[in-house]
């Protein structure tokens, strides 16, 4: 009954959360649909198209089309979906290329603006007078794309996080151009020396790039509206104290976009204040899914030891562990687990941009951590070698392999199951679980050996040295998680610490892969526990090695971006890092473009 319960009240909350963020993304009547349409090359695009049961042919609604930021996927843009569609404005969040289930690679065809601006442009039950652009961080890319491509296609614009191209170069701002402009971009935003150069988010209003925007040689002054909304060259800064991550994450960023598209926009259904906002609630339940999904894993896991061919693992697990680590050996397995991954992680990831995408191995992002997570198996590997203490024992591969699979798959069930149900995944905030296709399927086959070895290798000596004498699941479980993310805890205090007193991280150069990180600290903490749980059950390291490699594989091919496409070569890529100029790109990255 035990077992059969875990599995229960992990469906429990998957079900639940999953009701209750369909209920918030589909209030007052607004329907979420999963479209796609070509790209001119003939990608196949993706997209969410929200549509308030006010936007009818006969009656014609605003729209808004709606873009992420870089190595994020439509469903970050929900909050602004969801508040604007239950005001009446038809949204379209879309995936950019090389993103989602978007074709292409990063960059192709503005990022896909243009495409998917005629694809919302088209549909009968919008008003193509009133359509507004929304881009967060280089989501700014394929909105600018869309206002070049058709600059009568739309009446208003919003760069959450981003910014204009360059003096000089296309698109880049006037007081003209974009039309009726407002720019949200957070006071703690840790790109503000590469989008505004500025080294401080408070201080953008000063960045000769504003003043193009704004007309003027003096300051924009945030809150001021300048210009005209009837002639489109309307300009509004806001700076909310908020991080870059926020922007699209927080009231005050979704609120400053709703209240610019009501002023600026005419049409909708049901006006609101900016202030009345319901999108929090989606987030808490696709956060119950995803909490719901790590459970429904390790019940399924536990549930599938009773079948006759774990019964060898069963076994195993009553007399094959080694025994308990002493104290110091405990704390010493904890240290390290915690110190490594992070303080490698900047060096590591720098390292990876000599690993090129290709054919196998298209995703720049997963060919960083793939080699940050070998070379940090490798020195685990090390250190328990130099301890001259007996690694974790493996026990019978074969069904431990087989169990890892059996749970894996009953975990990507729950959420085919609430994708077909109520058409939401499990996520919150940075951390998000989507569903595989078959590029990204393909993909995780690919990546998994490499990933799956880590953590083959880490939970070898991981779980030589954690166990504690007398210690209970739930224990062994939160110190495994502990020791697993600690060290990124600690890495993310001292450089939002510092954000948040100097208003500059302290290490202002790695502003990409410190937002990368915010995620690694869920994830290595489930990684912890799964490991736990897996080695108290089996008696060995690798079920526990090879459920954690499958679900990490897929939870970052998933979610990350695709770079490599037919005659894509590496001089190319300073085009994929618009975040990141040539001065600050890694040593490696900048040799292969000087090639």
């Amino acid at each position: 009954m035990r077992r059969i319960g875990l599995l229960a009240a992990g469906l429990a909350l998957v079900l639940i959360g999953a009701g209750l963020a369909h209920l918030v993304q589909t209030a007052g009547g607004v329907s979420v649909r999963d479209i796609r349409w070509t790209s001119p090359d003939g990608q196949e695009m993706s997209g969410l198209l929200y549509v308030p049961r006010s936007a009818t042919v006969t009656q014609p609604a605003p729209a808004v089309l709606a873009s992420h930021g870089y190595i994020n996927s439509r469903e970050m843009q929900s909050p602004f979906a969801i508040e604007l569609a239950r005001r009446g404005f038809v949204v379209l969040a879309m995936d950019m290329s090389g993103h989602g289930y978007s074709g292409g690679a990063v960059g192709d065809h503005d990022g896909g603006g243009p495409g998917a601006l005629a694809y919302l442009r088209a549909q009968p039950f919008v008003d193509r007078r009133n359509i507004g652009l929304e881009g967060h961080s280089m989501g700014g890319v394929p909105i600018i794309g869309a206002a070049l491509a058709q600059p009568d296609g739309y009446r208003s614009m919003v760069l959450e996080g981003s910014t204009v191209p360059e003096a000089g170069q296309v698109g880049a701002g006037t007081s003209v151009f974009p039309r009726n402009l407002e720019v949200v971009f957070g006071q703690y935003d840790e790109f503000a020396p590469l989008m505004w150069h500025e080294a401080r988010g408070a201080d953008v209003g000063q960045s000769p790039k504003m003043a193009a925007l704004f007309g003027t040689t003096a300051p924009a002054i945030p809150g001021r509206l300048a210009g005209s909304i009837a002639d489109g060259t309307a300009r509004l800064l806001i700076t909310p104290p908020v991080t870059h991550p926020m922007e699209h994450f927080s009231t005050a960023g979704v609120g400053a976009a709703v209240d610019w598209f009501q002023r600026t926009l005419t049409g909708e259904a049901t006006p609101l204040p900016a202030s009345d906002q319901i999108w929090f609630w989606k987030e808490v339940g696709t956060l119950m899914g995803l909490v719901g999904f790590v459970v429904v894993v390790l019940g399924a896991f536990d549930l599938a030891l009773t079948a006759r061919p774990f019964a060898s693992l069963r076994r195993r697990a009553s007399t094959g562990a080694p025994p308990p680590a002493s104290p110091l050996q405990g704390w010493f397995a904890i240290a390290a687990a915690a110190i490594l991954p992070a303080a490698t992680f900047y060096a590591l990831m720098g390292l990876g941009y000599a690993f090129t995408p290709s054919r196998l191995f298209p995703q720049y992002v997963t060919n960083q951590l793939v080699v940050w997570a070998l070379v940090n198996a490798g020195v685990s590997a090390a250190l328990l070698a130099a301890s001259r203490r007996r690694g974790a024992p493996a026990g019978p591969w074969l069904p431990a392999c087989l169990l890892a699979l059996t749970a894996a798959a009953a975990g990507y069930a729950a959420l085919f199951a609430v994708d077909r149900l109520f058409g939401v995944d499990f996520r919150f905030w940075v951390v998000g679980l989507k569903l595989l296709d078959a590029r990204h399927a393909i993909d995780v086959v690919a990546y998994a050996p490499a990933f799956t070895l880590a953590y083959l290798v880490t939970m070898r000596s991981f779980n030589t040295s954690l166990p504690r004498e007398g210690q209970g699941a739930i224990a062994a479980g939160l110190t495994s998680a502990a020791a697993m993310s600690l060290g990124f805890v600690v890495l993310l205090a001292v450089q939002y610490g510092a954000l948040l007193t100097t208003g500059r991280l302290f290490s202002p150069k790695e502003a990409l892969n410190t937002i990368i990180a915010i995620q690694f600290v869920p994830v290595l903490a489930t990684v912890g526990v799964i490991g736990a749980f897996a080695y108290r059950r089996t008696g060995g390291y690798v079920a526990g090695g090879v459920l954690c490699g499958l679900l990490v594989s897929w939870y970052i091919v998933a979610g990350t971006a695709t770079h490599w496409r037919p005659g894509w070569s590496p001089p190319h890529a300073a085009g994929l890092f618009p975040d990141r100029p040539a001065t600050m790109r890694p040593p490696a990255l900048r040799r292969l473009e000087a090639r």
